[in-house]
């Protein structure tokens, strides 16, 4: 069923950030805030021109804009490329899906979720552009993708609950990453503490 992945993974980012996350982090009310958000306008659609937007893949876009507008020209312009690297990958991934689909040898959403996941960890180092660029790479591949179909009389709703799904699943994917990288620097402070405590205790 499509966006039951979405919604657990939303919700269980929401519960996480409300009830366990540090209460003096700056950023925990807007990231729960913009999640509630996120699911309320998950199944609100509108049509423009001859296509249907759904709201939430509008939201995620204008949030994408307002955090992108705050960057410096050089990082503007790094995360601008790879946008347009994840929209051409986007755009790609979904024609082969359509003209050559015996390649898709599981399900669609888990090889995106996979192929994208690689995609924004080898152009980004932090999570946070990772994300950025994800969102605003791919929902620009949604758009481009709708007009190029719009061409044979094809209609294409752009940011349905199936796009979140994808969304979802890249995100919880490069969350697990993060903590990985972040996991070894731990490990390796911890057990260098352990070796300087035994060899001043011996």
């Amino acid at each position: 069923m499509e966006g039951s992945m979405s919604y657990w993974i939303l919700w269980v980012f929401w519960v996480y950030i409300t009830f366990f996350m540090n209460k003096q982090n700056p950023y925990r009310t807007k990231l729960a805030a913009v999640i509630l958000i996120l699911i309320i306008l998950s199944n609100v659609h509108v049509k423009f021109m001859s296509f249907e937007f759904y709201l939430s893949g509008l939201y995620m876009l204008l949030l994408s804009y307002i955090i992108l507008s705050k960057k410096k020209l050089g990082s503007l312009l790094y995360a601008f490329i790879c946008s347009f690297i994840v929209m051409i990958a986007y755009v790609a991934f979904n024609l082969f899906v359509i003209y050559d689909p015996v390649w898709v040898i599981f399900q669609k959403e888990w090889m995106m979720g996979v192929c994208f996941c690689c995609l924004a960890i080898f152009l980004q180092t932090s999570l946070k552009e990772r994300l950025l660029m994800i969102i605003s790479g791919s929902m620009h591949g949604e758009i481009l993708y709708a007009v190029y179909l719009s061409k044979f009389e094809f209609s294409y709703p752009i940011g349905t609950m199936a796009y979140l799904d994808v969304i979802s699943l890249i995100t919880i994917l490069l969350v697990s990453w993060s903590i990985l990288e972040n996991a070894g620097p731990f490990f390796q402070n911890h057990f260098h503490f352990l070796e300087k405590g035994k060899q001043k205790s011996s």
